[in-house]
């Protein structure tokens, strides 16, 4: 058992539609139906929650979106171009990139209860240090199966 990539968890969330813009939060494209998948900001009386107490994704996975940032197994490496910007250029493994294999700072996904919808998207991406306590991040974890 391990953390997922960052790509892993997003296959994850958009439940196999990896449709650019396909879906906004995990389950579902309307933020009028949001509150119906995740506990974020507005709902969530400032806590975390029981998981599989909202609705699940096509994949029958709860929790994508909201409760709390999972933490991915990419470690953020920030590089810097004078026409970019700061971005994060490591993206070894080819259709899955695993990123670096050391860093100071891991991705987490999918927002977290103290946060706006926009924040809850199955594109945004965060960053902690994992030498942190954090109450608004968990983990899930995958199997590889041979």
């Amino acid at each position: 058992y391990r953390l997922p990539t960052e790509a892993e968890w997003e296959y994850a969330a958009r439940a196999g539609d990896n449709t650019v813009d396909s879906l906004i939060w995990s389950g579902t494209s309307d933020e009028n139906e949001l509150g119906k998948y995740a506990w974020y900001n507005p709902n969530s009386s400032s806590e975390t929650h029981e998981v599989g107490t909202k609705k699940e994704n096509a994949f029958g996975l709860y929790d994508m979106t909201g409760n709390v940032f999972e933490w991915c197994w990419n470690w953020f490496i920030s590089r810097y171009d004078e026409t970019e910007g700061n971005y994060d250029t490591e993206t070894e493994g080819g259709s899955d990139p695993t990123g670096s294999s050391a860093g100071t700072h891991r991705i987490s996904r999918g927002g977290a209860w103290c946060y706006k919808s926009e924040y809850c998207t199955v594109f945004y991406r965060n960053l902690y240090s994992p030498i942190g306590r954090y109450e608004h991040i968990g983990f899930r974890v995958v199997r590889q199966v041979n």
